[in-house]
């Protein structure tokens, strides 16, 4: 069976197919003792635009990379890739190169709203991490046309605590902002929002754009009892989100 570490390393290089080329040579070997990261952070700006943080950490934070999707964002160096996604691509690689019919119990339709990433704290159990999932819409799809951030942000968070129908699960919209990519024409909602149960306090940051018959959503979440700790890290790695196909 292939492994997972074979995944990585395949999913490693298609990252670097971006960004990196002629400024490798800014890269010094091996990141021994995290000094090609310090020295890269002296100008995080500078090392974040030759995208050399898909390779070495810059400012505590490195780079995701999916040049299949089309989109990257930057999160918390010390984050590590979801495991399942990994040994799910993994199968999947493995079938689609074997030779042999595949058995009719993996003939499964693809859930569109499973994450084509997810990181998060190693160990930890999944309340606070980072994930993205790209779902298929119509070309013409657009989120304006269901309104503004805010209009959008309130239906999302009816639709998470059920519309009502849960009057144990409450939700609240606390920001809801535009942000523009006016070069590109691209558009993309940013939301942050908690959902609290009796069991549960969770805060949300959710960026949202559509683009190329596709709607990317990346959440990041964190427990309310952990938000005061990590509200910086799910800013800076929300606002990082950008689409580029």
């Amino acid at each position: 069976m292939a492994s997972v570490a074979w995944y990585v390393g395949r999913a490693c290089n298609r990252r670097l197919l971006l960004g990196v080329g002629s400024s490798s040579v800014l890269a010094i070997g091996a990141n021994f003792g995290g000094i090609t990261s310090f020295v890269l952070g002296l100008s995080p700006e500078v090392g974040r635009n030759l995208k050399l943080d898909v390779v070495y950490p810059i400012g505590g934070y490195s780079r995701c990379i999916d040049t299949v999707e089309g989109f990257e964002f930057i999160y918390p160096a010390t984050w590590v890739g979801d495991q399942t996604l990994l040994y799910r691509a993994a199968e999947k690689s493995e079938r689609e190169n074997s030779l042999d019919l595949p058995p009719a119990r993996n003939s499964r339709r693809k859930n569109v709203n499973e994450p084509v990433v997810a990181f998060g704290p190693p160990g930890s159990t999944g309340e606070l991490n980072v994930s993205v999932i790209v779902s298929p819409v119509s070309p013409s799809f657009s989120i304006e046309a269901f309104g503004g951030p805010k209009e959008v942000g309130e239906a999302i968070v009816r639709t998470v605590t059920g519309s009502g129908q849960r009057t144990d699960l409450k939700g609240t919209l606390l920001e809801s902002n535009l942000r523009q990519d006016s070069e590109r024409n691209f558009k993309y909602y940013e939301l942050e929002f908690k959902v609290e149960s009796p069991l549960f306090r969770r805060h949300n940051v959710a960026i949202c754009c559509a683009h190329g018959g596709r709607l990317y959503t990346l959440n990041a979440q964190a427990p309310e009892s952990a938000w005061s700790e990590v509200r910086s890290e799910i800013y800076t790695t929300a606002k990082s989100f950008n689409i580029i196909s």
